[in-house]
């Protein structure tokens, strides 16, 4: 496979710049931590290399180097589609390079291919109360794949390190070829008929996530899904569910075990889950006045909001001082294809008023809109109203940049992760609140 003697050609090359710097440069200080980051969770911190992607604040989200307009642009495009085919990416993400249509469809065919779901991880799915969370059943289900690990197997009859990588690669596009399937089991078995659509082995790997879930004849919407499955692929490597899978990852713990974690740290509502957040709050808002608020309601709406204490969901970033633009890339899809729809109309009146509003005490770094704050607004327009759902979709495709992340740690030979820790006491005797005992 193309990728495979691809990721062979360069790890010479980057192990090269590595040992370099760790042996010409090893006492180099890149950046002192302060309490105040120690006690607010390591934000900002620099404690991670990140080659795949990088979140500049000005031009968020860079995958390997291209802006999400230069990928939207610059990547093959799926059949009869404006929107790229996820196989291409995939190959960017891996390799670095932007591929040409052969190598991008060299991935889909690869994910065809293996694209078998066992029975038995349907049977651990089926055998969940049925009010589970979907996030709850798809990391289950990432689990119940793992005897299938190809990299555990072969650690265990004996593996050299410098093969780690190749059998992460394997897994990993096993797991990909996956994800899709148990993504729409769950929402058929959660919340339809309990059976998937039979997929047509003619389209791509985000449009057959569309037919399995009963959309094969909605083009728009296998579009939507193209461009979401895309643009939420990657964000850095320290994001929660970046680092946990990469942290289980430099265990040595395979591409299932770690992707779940990630997937559990997804989950939660300070991260993925803020999709289903954001949406929640924008039919709130649209019930309330039972119509499209005038600015004048809206904008007092908003101000009764933050004096009580409540955030504008999908509202501020860590990093990113702009309009995010995987919601800029969201707005211009809607803008094509829902312009009319109240919700939509909804989310242009907020992005329109909340960012002055929040902006006036200045304690905001960034009040300007995240990807969050549309993306559940456009799966809703399209019929997909189990909001509970939309973290799952994320999670799709934020399989694509943690496995990536987790073959290069490999091929890098990246050690265990293991930062110390320090307690409260040691602190205080070092900013000399209380007297080092004798």
């Amino acid at each position: 496979m193309k990728i495979r003697e691809k990721i062979r050609e360069q790890i010479p090359q980057w192990m090269e710049r590595i040992q370099r710097l760790k042996k010409d440069h090893s006492d180099f200080v890149v950046g002192e931590v302060t309490i105040e980051q120690i006690l607010s969770g390591i934000r900002g911190v620099q404690i991670s290399i990140s080659d795949i992607s990088y979140v500049d604040p000005y031009e968020g989200i860079r995958l390997r180097g291209y802006t999400i307009p230069q990928v939207l642009s610059l990547l093959p495009k799926a059949k009869n589609s404006e929107m790229p085919l996820a196989g291409g990416l995939y190959y960017l993400l891996l390799t670095g390079e932007l591929p040409n249509r052969d190598e991008a469809e060299e991935v889909e065919d690869t994910w065809r291919s293996r694209s078998d779901v066992p029975q038995y991880v349907w049977d651990v799915i089926r055998a969940m109360p049925r009010e589970t969370h979907p996030m709850t059943l798809f990391s289950q289900a990432i689990m119940a794949l793992q005897p299938q690990s190809l990299f555990a197997k072969a650690y265990l009859e004996g593996l050299p390190k410098s093969q780690y990588w190749e059998y992460y690669l394997e897994d990993s596009l096993n797991l990909t070829a996956k994800i899709p399937k148990i993504a729409a089991f769950i929402f058929c078995w959660k919340y339809k008929n309990g059976e998937i659509e039979s997929p047509d082995p003619d389209l791509d790997w985000s449009a057959r996530f569309a037919q399995m879930i009963g959309k094969g004849a909605d083009r728009q919407y296998q579009e939507l899904m193209r461009l979401y499955l895309v643009i939420h692929s990657d964000h850095e490597g320290a994001n929660v569910s970046a680092h946990t899978s990469h942290l289980v990852s430099s265990a040595l713990s395979d591409i299932y075990l770690s992707s779940a974690a990630g997937m559990n740290g997804l989950a939660g509502p300070l991260h993925g889950l803020a999709n289903q957040e954001c949406i929640r709050w924008l039919i709130n808002v649209y019930e309330v006045f039972g119509r499209l608020p005038s600015d004048e309601e809206l904008e007092g709406y908003i101000r009764t909001q933050l004096s009580a204490g409540y955030v504008i969901p999908g509202y501020g970033h860590a990093v990113l001082r702009v309009t995010d633009p995987r919601f800029t890339a969201q707005m211009e899809f809607a803008e094509r294809y829902l312009p009319n729809d109240p919700l939509f109309q909804l989310v242009k009146q907020v992005y329109r008023l909340a960012p002055s509003i929040l902006g006036e005490n200045g304690k905001i770094k960034n009040p300007r809109p995240n990807v969050d704050a549309i993306n559940g607004c456009l799966q809703y327009y399209y019929g997909v109203r189990e909001v509970d759902f939309y973290t799952v979709l994320f999670g799709v495709s934020r399989i694509l940049g943690l496995t990536a992340h987790a073959v290069w740690a490999r091929a890098l030979g990246k050690p265990i992760e293991r930062p110390k820790s320090l307690t409260t006491r040691m602190l205080e005797e070092r900013v000399g609140i209380i007297q080092t005992e004798p």
